[in-house]
């Protein structure tokens, strides 16, 4: 269908797909037409099947709104690889996506120029994934309709569950992103019962509910919602806590990965401390081998013997490493390991 297209209506066509609304003036300036041929252009769009809505009035405007059929979407040649790369490698924390991003790439590739098609098949020769253990998932319904309402600032409702599990309510909430963190998912809202910014784990979120009614936005209270959900979890109370002094100064190890920024302190231009947090001992002690050598640790005695616990348990790992069984790992006269 898009051949028939001449290139001033690919162009808009391109525009409408970009943003939510756009004036007929905001359009013609972008285009440098009339209002005239936008008008005559939108109503071509709309003949061969494309539902471009649009309002009256001095300020009327177009948007490309949801159809019966889903027509062509126009992409450049980086977004078509971009696309094809996503949903190749689509396992990010979202239940039963793979069978789908399947479907949709087989679909993309047979329209794909060859030129772009070689790439995306070299990728995928190239490439293979580690079946990890699966953590919590989110529903892909679930986020179609969270994104949906914070594209909108549509306020929605749902049912959460605590992270016992235990408590199970009905929320009203100021959608405002969504963030992913490793296989997580977050919704970052502002509850309006509790009236108060609130992070929300996806996984335990059901049924959610447009309401209708649409909100002006308000401003989040960080610079993004990256750093709004790590300043949260930066400041989430855990069980056990410990400090580090690091060798190392603030600016480096707040860029490591994994490190929550709002935890990191400067005590010199060599030295930081930082904050570390669990609920399990185990992941605490995760957490500290991840120092580096030369830190020192500073918290309650009641974890002492959880920690030694762990650390026996690398002596001895270290102990059988330092002594092979006889004969299983011997060299050979030309300095080389036998395996």
């Amino acid at each position: 269908m898009t051949q028939d297209l001449p290139a001033r209506m690919l162009r808009l066509l391109s525009l409408l797909q970009m943003r939510r609304e756009w004036t007929g003036a905001e359009l013609a300036e972008r285009l440098g037409v009339t209002l005239r041929t936008i008008r005559r252009d939108i109503h071509r769009l709309r003949d061969l099947g494309y539902p471009v809505h649009g309002t009256t009035g001095k300020a009327g405007g177009y948007r490309l709104a949801a159809g019966t059929n889903l027509p062509p979407l126009l992409l450049d040649d980086e977004e078509a690889v971009a696309v094809a790369v996503a949903l190749r490698t689509a396992t990010s924390g979202v239940r039963g996506i793979e069978e789908s991003a399947v479907r949709a790439l087989a679909k993309l590739e047979q329209v794909l120029p060859a030129r772009l098609r070689h790439h995306v098949a070299a990728l995928h020769t190239a490439t293979v994934s580690v079946p990890w253990a699966a953590g919590p998932q989110a529903d892909p319904s679930v986020l179609a309709t969270l994104a949906a309402a914070c594209r909108d600032h549509e306020v929605v409702t749902f049912t959460y569950a605590s992270k016992s599990d235990a408590a199970v309510g009905r929320r009203r909430a100021e959608p405002h992103g969504l963030v992913v963190a490793g296989d997580r998912w977050y919704l970052v809202a502002y509850d309006t019962d509790r009236a108060d910014w609130r992070i929300f784990r996806v996984d335990r979120l059901t049924d959610p509910a447009p309401t209708g009614r649409r909100v002006t936005p308000r401003p989040l209270p960080a610079a993004n919602t990256a750093a709004f959900l790590a300043a949260r979890i930066a400041a989430a109370p855990a069980r056990y806590a410990l400090t580090a002094t690091v060798p190392l100064d603030a600016e480096t190890l707040r860029a490591r990965p994994g490190t929550l920024p709002d935890r990191v302190r400067s005590v010199d231009e060599h030295t930081s401390t930082l904050d570390l947090t669990a609920d399990d001992p185990r992941h605490l002690a995760a957490q500290l081998l991840r120092l580096d050598p030369g830190s020192t640790v500073h918290g309650p005695a009641e974890l002492a013997p959880h920690l030694e616990e762990l650390g026996q348990l690398l002596l001895r790992a270290a102990r059988a490493l330092a002594q092979p069984l006889d004969g299983a790992d011997q060299h050979s006269t030309d300095g080389t390991t036998d395996r």
